[in-house]
């Protein structure tokens, strides 16, 4: 049995490496193990290329950590200003000893409550659960299960990249960088 190791301990980022795997490689068994590495960017990234930076280092990390597993990764979600909106977005990768791959998710718009406090430097997370009197949501349905009314919670919101992440998994005769 492979083991899959993802760099986060909240429950929805493994719900969703889960999912991912189950989806991309049908009647496959895998151990499924979850470590709690830094990102090395901000608590909040603010950019796309940021938000990147932060899966991609907590993918190595997760890789140092538990250096004998078959697949690492990375999950960081992320803000970014555009149209003088915030949008929300987060982004997958995934290593193994032969293949990389990575993909975005779907982005949405925050509303100017809940943004006004993330550009002053608090995280979602916290914001989301001053303005909807929440508690924890990013171990939740987060800011998308909030604003959707539960039609798209947060693990369904990553499912999606995870899935994506692995398609040069499942195409090893295609040449990716």
């Amino acid at each position: 049995m492979q083991t899959v190791v993802i760099s986060s301990k909240n429950p929805v980022k493994r719900a969703a490496a889960e999912q991912g795997f189950a989806a991309m490689f049908a009647g496959q068994s895998f151990t499924f193990e979850t470590v709690s590495v830094p990102s090395g960017v901000s608590d909040q990234p603010m950019s796309d290329v940021e938000t990147l930076q932060g899966a991609r280092n907590r993918m190595h990390a997760a890789r140092e950590a538990v250096p004998n597993a078959a697949f690492w990764v990375g999950i960081e979600g992320g803000c970014s200003i555009e149209n003088d909106q915030l949008i929300v977005f987060a982004w997958v990768t995934v290593l193994s000893t032969e293949h990389y791959g990575e993909s975005r998710t779907a982005i949405f718009t925050l509303p100017q409550e809940v943004a006004t406090l993330v550009k002053s430097g608090i995280e979602l997370g916290h914001a989301d659960d001053m303005i909807f009197k929440r508690n924890n949501s990013k171990q939740g349905d987060g800011a998308i299960g909030i604003l959707t009314h539960g039609a798209i919670d947060r693990t369904a919101y990553y499912v999606q990249a995870v899935t994506l992440a692995l398609v040069p998994f499942v195409n090893p005769e295609l040449t990716w960088k």
